[in-house]
């Protein structure tokens, strides 16, 4: 979704909505349903034609929503094993394939076995070439 630029909220068309749709701190699965069908019946129109008060609405629609989402169903953090054995998979690589990058065939083998988590350099140049952020090693 884009933003809608320097375009001016009616007070009132957006206060009607806001009535009709009644957005609150989302507390029940119930509650986040509703939302979340608020949010179906915004996005089936097609954007250009919402309205200004409309994309208030579905930006405060999507913080209810992630803030209850957020708290309800967590994403546990990976072990950094698990994440390279997952891009190793998407990528269709083997270990071996990885010998070049963490430079020795004994130490690739507990990194990917998460016999050993690695190191600052071998993160970096994991995340080097996989293209994604060292974080998810560390």
């Amino acid at each position: 979704m884009t933003a809608v630029a320097n375009t001016e909220i009616d007070p009132r068309k957006y206060g009607r909505l806001l009535a009709r749709t009644l957005p609150q701190a989302i507390r029940t699965e119930k509650e986040n349903e509703r939302m979340l069908a608020e949010v179906d019946r915004l996005m089936s129109k097609a954007e250009e034609k919402l309205t200004p008060e409309e994309h208030a609405l579905l930006e405060l629609l999507f913080a209810l929503i992630e803030r209850f989402e957020e708290k309800h169903y967590p994403i546990p953090e990976a072990p950094p094993h698990s994440i390279i054995q997952s891009l190793m998979q998407e990528r269709g690589l083997r270990q071996r394939d990885l010998v070049p990058v963490l430079r020795s065939r004994g130490v690739t083998s507990e990194v990917v076995r998460g016999k050993r988590k690695p190191s600052k350099a071998q993160a970096k140049a994991l995340a080097k070439s996989f293209s994604v952020s060292p974080e998810l090693f560390i």
